[in-house]
């Protein structure tokens, strides 16, 4: 189990403003925590370093973009 007690979370300088945004935390060692800034008790989402930049990389890509996502079977 992570101890996330220490994580120093900081608003993505990506959400831009308003109520929906996204925070991570980078100072625990090989970890990126990321949660949604109006639950901070909420749920937070762990990843490796490698993880977070492939995410990051795939955002980019807009590989989750709707037009991207395969057709689910029927």
């Amino acid at each position: 189990m992570i101890d996330i007690s220490q994580a120093e979370f900081r608003k993505s300088t990506y959400s831009g403003s308003g109520n929906n945004c996204v925070e991570v935390a980078t100072n625990l060692p090989g970890m990126v925590l990321v949660r949604d800034s109006k639950n901070p008790s909420g749920p937070v989402l762990a990843f490796t370093e490698p993880e977070f930049e492939a995410f990051v990389a795939g955002v980019k890509n807009n590989e989750f973009d709707e037009l991207h996502r395969p057709e689910c079977p029927e």
